[in-house]
């Protein structure tokens, strides 16, 4: 290797073995192929060993366009055949222009921090037979085992401000606009996942490429720590939220942090794309536990364990529960027709019996195309009625006036903090599901793509309103 325009003062020798890890919990990550519930099996075994399931929020179940392959709303991760972690090995101070040179080894895995034009730091990575990792990011490529792509969340409020962000080819993406350009990184985080009980998963930033390489540009915030090593931050960062207590049992939301690509955890940035790090926070670590949200800047997933998921409803559950709610025969207070959820598989499709909400009260009728208030600027005519996508109803019941929604059913069982009948909704989606649920949600400020954070919706990421966010549900029995 060479050593070119460098100082002591700025870097260590040429190489040193690097016995310890980056994180001082455990060593760093490797890559992945496609996971699925076949690759934890081994002879013997009666099942396979599950590490946790990744649940993008904003999908109520399923992709829009259907869960295919490694592009899905939800990611179970078992522990593989055969052992593909990495942890660091040797670093390297070499001339920049020699660092493809350096890196032309395409069965070792790398990181390459950039420090001028003139010298970078090579950290090469070994295989560690302790660890399954697993990789998370917008490109298609094989190495990558969950494709995340930008999830669509709406807000009623239209706001924003907040951080600034990079777009995928640097420029800048506004808060208080939309750019078409993802700002989901290709290879965003990797999750190292201990291939022996616990099975303690940490998660890591940035992902390595096709060549089994991280790069960190002159650009990118990045520095060398106290015992000599490196470390560093991605462009718009991985963003990670621990829950202040047990995620089921006592949900509170933690504080949002930073994950720089060796593991380490850092207060925000000032900015989402500033190059000078936050602080570090020696007392929290990048393990991750039942409850967990990680923020790739345009996406958020919830890290829920074999353990949590046992107190969330199935599927068939689901259905259990949305069967009993359409016996107990809910009636329009109004009309006096029988309503009913439609089936989860319709989810999409308003039907003719669906309830719907006012949900500045809860009361739940059966559709109707009056009751709009005629106020200024409102286009109703004869009997009070109006097109279905203009104006806000008043309740029949209570007068109150507000939103009016058709209700649908939360499927996806992961999103849910318990099991309980559902007797809430969100605001002002009309997403049902239990009361816990719907409490524990509207605490938590999810980071809404490039704007400031705000609680949301998990089955669908509109932003909440109202006082609480939730409705309780006022039905009406049958009359005979």
């Amino acid at each position: 290797m060479v050593l070119e325009g460098s100082s002591e003062a700025l870097c260590p020798p040429p190489s040193l073995e690097l016995r310890p890890s980056c994180n001082k919990s455990q060593p760093s990550p490797p890559l992945g192929s496609c996971s699925t519930p076949h690759d934890g099996l081994f002879p013997g075994d009666k099942e396979p060993v599950k590490y946790g399931e990744l649940i993008v929020l904003g999908h109520n179940g399923s992709l829009a366009n259907g869960d295919k392959g490694r592009r899905r709303s939800r990611l179970a991760l078992y522990k593989r055949p055969k052992a593909n972690g990495v942890k660091p090995d040797v670093i390297h101070n070499v001339s920049t222009p020699l660092v493809s040179k350096a890196l032309s080894n395409k069965s070792q895995h790398s990181i390459s921090y950039t420090l001028s034009r003139s010298h970078s730091v090579i950290v090469e990575y070994t295989h560690d037979t302790n660890t399954d990792m697993f990789q998370i990011g917008r490109s298609t490529e094989s190495m990558i085992d969950f494709v995340v792509t930008d999830t669509a969340g709406s807000s009623t409020s239209g706001g924003g401000g907040g951080w600034q962000v990079q777009g995928a080819a640097g420029e800048g993406v506004g808060g208080g606009g939309q750019s078409a350009q993802s700002t989901i990184s290709r290879y965003a985080c990797r999750i190292m996942c201990e291939r022996n009980a616990p099975y303690t998963a940490r998660i890591y930033a940035a992902g390595f490429d096709s060549s089994k390489n991280i790069f960190l540009g002159e650009r990118a915030a990045k520095w060398r720590t106290s015992d000599g090593l490196m470390d560093g931050l991605t462009t718009n960062g991985v963003l990670v939220m621990h829950p202040a207590g047990d995620f089921v049992s006592e949900p509170a939301p933690g504080v949002w942090r930073e994950i720089s690509v060796c593991g380490n955890v850092f207060a925000l940035r000032e900015t989402r794309s500033a190059q000078q790090r936050g602080k570090l926070v020696e007392n929290e670590s990048n393990t991750l536990q039942d409850g967990s949200l990680i923020d790739l800047c345009g996406a958020t997933l919830l890290w829920r364990t074999p353990t949590g998921l046992r107190r969330t409803p199935t599927l068939k559950q689901l259905e259990s529960l949305r069967q009993e709610l359409n016996a107990a025969r809910p009636q329009c207070p109004v009309g006096f027709n029988t309503l009913a959820f439609p089936s989860l598989a319709r989810r999409e499709i308003v039907d003719k019996k669906q309830p719907w909400v006012y949900v500045n009260c809860g009361h739940v009728h059966g559709y109707h195309n009056w009751g709009y208030r005629k106020d200024k600027g409102h286009n109703v005519g004869p009997g009070g009625t109006a097109p279905a996508s203009t104006g806000e109803r008043e309740c029949p019941m209570c007068r109150r006036v507000g939103p009016y929604v058709p209700l649908w059913l939360g499927c996806e069982g992961g999103l849910y903090l318990d099991a309980g009948p559902p007797t809430h909704a969100f605001c002002p989606c009309g997403h049902v599901c239990s009361e816990k649920t719907v409490a524990g949600w509207s605490q938590i400020p999810l980071p809404h793509g490039t704007h400031a954070f705000h609680a949301a919706c998990p089955f669908c990421g509109t932003w909440l309103t109202g006082e609480q966010g939730h409705i309780k549900l006022i039905f009406q029995g049958p009359v005979d």
